[in-house]
């Protein structure tokens, strides 16, 4: 078993605030290893995909006063018939109990959760294997980690297997989508995934994407929606002060994994050019567990100058991160127009690095050059 602490302590954290913590995250990413973790003396554990557990929380007070352990682990427990009254009972009659709960999809996808809990739960999100971890699985290659992504059964592979990803791709219809979401054409659902993994990176824009596939504009809308929600897909939406000069409404969509984007690309062997594109996706992750509760946004204006993600740390404090697999290839001149409609901020430029940040300067605009780990 491979140690996340990064992971135990963001669930550690989260159980400060809130008796249950909702552990989600895509199908196969390691959340059930990652709660096991937590120690096996502490842990009831409850396999909410097997029939007789349904039988077992029926009265839910009764249930819990049989938990002797101090963690009560709930794996799938969207699996249930009333998996929200069952929480809230064990939120409000046993503050002491720790909960943790694990799922694909937000607590609010399934049509179950009519209670949603406020107050009593946080949200923690498992993102693939983080360029932090690599050391911890073995010091696993960057470009391994680029080409099977990061999902822990692919990436510790030694080669790519093609089946892992089909396979998983039929999964997450399978138990996912369509329980959740009640979609009944897998060969329509799958087109569009497929078309996002292929375009991954870019920008969306739905009329173009149904005119594409032959796929209705709300059929799209309500297939990305479901994507969003059980995260195979992150849209990056613009950052902007309502400029006329700036994109204000076209969204960036990118797909949950870089194994599964050069999956669907045929990229095997990895190029430089792929590289890069996988990079941005890996920077991206890294910045959605950095700042899981704010918005990673990207900028660009109509003349085509664009920064590949902008979070805003205060009102008038906006971060710019260039992404750049070879940090030769930087060219400052997007950050400089970005910086004369918001001068203040931390300018950042995320390559492999392999040893300590440093400061770089472009004239008057300052750079800190660092890889994932070094973003604050």
């Amino acid at each position: 078993m491979i140690d996340r602490p990064f992971w135990l302590e963001r669930i550690g954290a989260a159980w400060k605030e809130a008796p249950i913590v909702w552990l989600c995250g895509v199908r196969r990413s390691g959340k059930t290893t990652l709660a096991q973790q937590l120690g096996e003396a502490r842990i009831h554990y409850v396999n909410c995909d097997l029939p007789v557990v349904e039988d077992m929380v029926r009265d839910p007070e009764l249930f819990y006063r049989g938990c002797t352990k101090p963690v009560l682990l709930f794996d799938e427990i969207h699996q249930l018939r009333d998996p929200s009254r069952l929480l809230k009972v064990g939120a409000d009659l046993f503050p002491k109990l720790k909960i943790l709960a694990t799922g694909s999809s937000t607590l609010a996808a399934s049509r179950k959760f009519r209670d949603t809990l406020t107050g009593r739960k946080r949200l923690v999100q498992l993102l693939p294997v983080l360029w932090r971890e690599l050391e911890a699985f073995g010091n696993i290659p960057l470009l391994r980690r680029l080409l099977h992504g990061g999902l822990p059964p692919a990436l510790l592979a030694e080669t790519k297997q093609p089946a892992f990803y089909r396979e998983w791709m039929d999964s997450f219809f399978a138990r996912d989508i369509q329980r959740l979401f009640g979609f009944r054409d897998v060969n329509r659902f799958n087109a569009l995934f497929e078309y996002i993994l292929r375009q991954s990176g870019g920008q969306l824009e739905v009329t173009r994407t149904a005119s594409a596939l032959g796929i209705s504009r709300p059929t799209v809308e309500s297939h990305l929606q479901a994507l969003e929600i059980t995260h195979g897909l992150t849209l990056v939406r613009p950052f902007h002060s309502g400029g006329q000069k700036e994109l204000v409404k076209q969204p960036k969509a990118y797909a949950f994994d870089t194994g599964f984007v050069s999956f669907a690309r045929g990229w095997d062997p990895l190029r430089p050019d792929d590289c890069g594109v996988l990079w941005e996706h890996l920077v991206l992750e890294n910045l959605r567990a950095a700042f899981p509760d704010e918005p990673i946004r990207y900028w660009r204006d109509k003349a085509g100058n664009e920064v590949d993600f902008v979070r805003a740390r205060s009102r008038d404090e906006v971060d710019a991160f260039e992404c750049k697999w070879d940090a030769s290839a930087f060219d400052p001149a997007a950050i400089k127009v970005f910086r004369s409609h918001y001068p203040k901020g931390r300018n950042y430029l995320v390559t492999p690095l392999s040893g300590t940040a440093y400061l770089k300067r472009f004239t008057k605009l300052e750079v800190k050059v660092v890889n994932p780990s070094g973003i604050d």
